[in-house]
């Protein structure tokens, strides 16, 4: 009897966590935009994200160092010790933090599905900070993809998808300010992957400590902009105004996003991560039929399925030209 292989298991586990958050957090965050009841403050969620981002990779750090004391030793050496390099962490510390603030903004404006499969641009982004930063070359079918998926994008915001909600938090919704805030997410998003990658490469400084680094930059950089932007509201609701369990499960959600991502990357491949974005996009839809009365109309489910296509096509990677200027997001 053949024993199965553990590394499958971890795939097609990933698989699934990563199409479930991707598709449950783009749905929770529309419902918390546009639910009856006081409204939360988008920015103090975005902190507090990011605290329970800090806590969670001080943990894994405190499993890695096994004692308290190995702890405080790593974090002496890879951050006190290196004041520059942890300096060089604070940029896309900050532009995440921007670009977390901005899709609250987007999931304000635009539906879940919309939402979705706009933000499927940051492959795009991605990519074209990657030939401009990494000197990367991109494949011929990889071009094509980007094009397919801009097409498939277009169409989308074309469409005209009807939102039915009578909920008071959904009034005065504007699509292009939604579309705009998506599409500067996007772009946000694919620098400070792309920069965050280069720096973590040319180190030997663990994936959980630079998300320490980056938490410990986010944390600081986050209560600044909470009182810069929201400090009145602030000051006459109160820093958790609003803050209920959907609230606290929204945040964590929204921190384990980027934590599951990383697990994805070390145990499943490109395809799986693109089949996963896809699931999310179909699931999305429903999600939003079902939950927000959303009208699915034939240029919606087309421009939908350039994208997902776009997605495969830019996974895909024949084997002649595997080692030949190959890209992966």
């Amino acid at each position: 009897m053949q024993k199965k292989d553990p590394n499958l298991t971890l795939k097609y586990v990933s698989l699934v966590t990563l199409t479930l958050q991707n598709a449950i957090l783009g749905l929770s965050m529309r419902y918390g935009r546009t639910r009856d009841g006081d409204m939360f403050i988008s920015s103090t969620a975005v902190l507090m994200s990011e605290v329970v981002k800090l806590i969670t990779c001080l943990g894994l750090v405190y499993l890695e160092s096994k004692s308290f004391m190995g702890l405080v030793d790593t974090i002496n050496k890879q951050i006190i010790k290196q004041p520059i390099d942890t300096f060089k962490v604070c940029v896309p510390s900050f532009v995440y933090l921007v670009q977390n603030n901005l899709l609250y903004v987007s999931a304000s404006h635009l539906d879940a599905a919309t939402y979705q499969v706009t933000y499927q641009l940051k492959i795009l982004t991605t990519a074209l900070f990657s030939v401009f930063i990494l000197k990367r070359t991109l494949l011929k079918t990889q071009w094509t993809s980007l094009l397919t998926l801009i097409i498939g994008v277009v169409l989308v915001q074309l469409a005209q998808g009807h939102e039915q909600t009578v909920s008071k938090n959904a009034e005065g919704q504007n699509r292009f300010i939604g579309f705009m805030a998506a599409l500067i997410a996007c772009a946000l998003s694919g620098f400070a992957g792309v920069y965050f990658e280069k720096i973590l490469k040319g180190s030997d400084v663990t994936v959980w400590m630079r998300n320490v680094q980056l938490a410990l930059c986010s944390v600081p950089l986050g209560l600044i902009s909470c009182y810069a932007y929201d400090g009145r509201q602030i000051a006459e609701k109160g820093f958790f105004f609003g803050h209920d369990k959907f609230v606290h499960y929204l945040i964590v959600l929204q921190a384990g996003g980027g934590l599951i991502v990383a697990v994805v990357v070390k145990y499943a491949d490109n395809i799986l991560k693109g089949f996963a974005t896809s699931l999310a996009i179909v699931f999305s839809c429903i999600g939003s039929i079902y939950f927000f009365d959303f009208q699915l109309s034939s240029q919606f489910v087309l421009g939908a399925a350039f994208v997902i296509f776009s997605i495969f096509l830019y996974g895909y990677q024949p084997k002649k030209t595997e080692t030949a200027g190959t890209f992966k997001v």
